[in-house]
């Protein structure tokens, strides 16, 4: 049964917070280094800076309880999500799946834009929170993957809310989820979008002649996984191992953050080119404060211990792909098409990983004429 929540995370909680940043031990840095061996350490300052001295918690709290939230329990396991709405007589259901590192607040900007009526077409939104991440429950129990939480987002949608029929929309871990609730319950899913193809279809060689930009894109991924996937090896292998430092101090949780959102933004060397200090500071203060650093990395170590029973297949719902410069990978079409009926497929001129953070009316307009597709039956 679910019940409204408000987030509340305390006075004690944001004290502690800054008393922590104010006695952060900062480790030396290579003259000149920029961001080329991590977090570039004058800026992690200056943004820690901000946290501990400007960062008005209460004011971005009270932004986000504007929003309808909700707990419910699903098989054992609470849950956060946001729905919201649409304006209209007949809005259509939409999931939006997050990824890591960020929160169910990688969407903040897309709300107002698929809400509203246009093209006519409004959204009723259910946002979740993956289990493990921000106010969802942390699991205490192994096997909290991928597959998993595709099911309990199923009958969240379903049973829950009731809705007979959806679209489901992901990025990141969000990718991998949609793609696994589809693969469960093609019936009732209209429509699959996403950002990005979930990694794991850049070690599944499909057989048959490759294109060349299929090649290109297999190359990317090998070149990607060795230079910048060290951080996903460590967390799929020994996530309890970063855990104690990260949730220990506010400072270092922050430096593993950040350097993601830095690479995988299209932010042209300047972070806020892409994300404002308050934006980035919102999320990790959710991560902070909820104690879910490890549970939110252990979704890895899931995910590389179920790859045996992690479903396969082609996905046979229409599926859509808005694809931005800057994120990790970007796909060719011809590869998605291995594994998806792929009926709509935007390459953006810009953007990055978060897109809906980065680049909102881009993506919430490339959502819109992906449903339109669909629903018109015009693909």
């Amino acid at each position: 049964m679910k019940k409204e929540f408000k987030i509340d995370l305390g006075q004690e909680a944001i004290d502690d917070l800054r008393t922590r940043l104010a006695n952060t031990r900062w480790p030396e840095e290579i003259e000149g280094s920029d961001w080329n061996y991590g977090t570039s350490l004058p800026y992690l300052k200056t943004l820690c800076d901000y946290w501990q001295h400007e960062f008005d918690w209460t004011s971005q709290q009270k932004a986000l309880n504007n929003l309808p939230h909700f707990l419910t329990t699903i098989e054992n396991n609470q849950l956060h999500y946001i729905h919201i709405r649409g304006a209209g007589d007949q809005p259509i259901p939409l999931l939006l799946i997050h990824g890591f590192p960020d929160s169910f607040a990688r969407f903040l900007k897309l709300i107002p834009l698929l809400v509203n009526e246009k093209t006519g077409l409004s959204f009723d939104l259910i946002i979740p929170s993956i289990p493990g991440f921000g106010f969802s429950g942390i699991p205490t129990k192994a096997g909290m993957d991928p597959k998993k939480i595709a099911e309990i987002f199923y009958q969240l949608v379903k049973k829950e809310l009731g809705y007979e029929s959806f679209f489901v929309h992901g990025g990141d871990w969000g990718s991998t989820i949609s793609e696994q609730l589809v693969l469960a319950h093609p019936e009732s899913v209209r429509g699959l979008h996403l950002t990005d193809i979930p990694y794991l279809h850049l070690f599944e060689i499909p057989p048959g002649e490759l294109s060349e930009p299929e090649k290109k894109y297999l190359q990317a991924g090998q070149q990607w996984q060795q230079m910048e996937g060290g951080y996903a090896m460590i967390q799929s292998t020994k996530p309890q191992s970063l855990a104690y430092g990260f949730t220990d101090s506010p400072a270092g949780l922050a430096g593993w953050i950040i350097q993601m959102f830095y690479s995988w933004s299209d932010n042209k060397g300047d972070l806020e080119n892409s994300f404002t200090k308050d934006e980035l500071l919102t999320n990790l203060t959710i991560y902070w404060c909820t104690g879910t650093i490890n549970s939110a990395m252990r979704i890895y170590y899931e995910m590389q211990k179920s790859l045996q029973s992690i479903a396969k297949g082609q996905v046979t719902v229409p599926t859509g792909g808005a694809i931005f410069p800057k994120d990790l990978v970007p796909a060719p079409v011809e590869y998605a098409k291995r594994f998806y009926n792929i009926i709509h497929w935007t390459t953006m001129s810009r953007g990055g990983h978060f897109a809906a953070m980065e680049e909102p009316d881009l993506l919430a307009g490339d959502i819109r004429g992906f449903v339109l597709k669909v629903i018109s039956g015009s693909h």
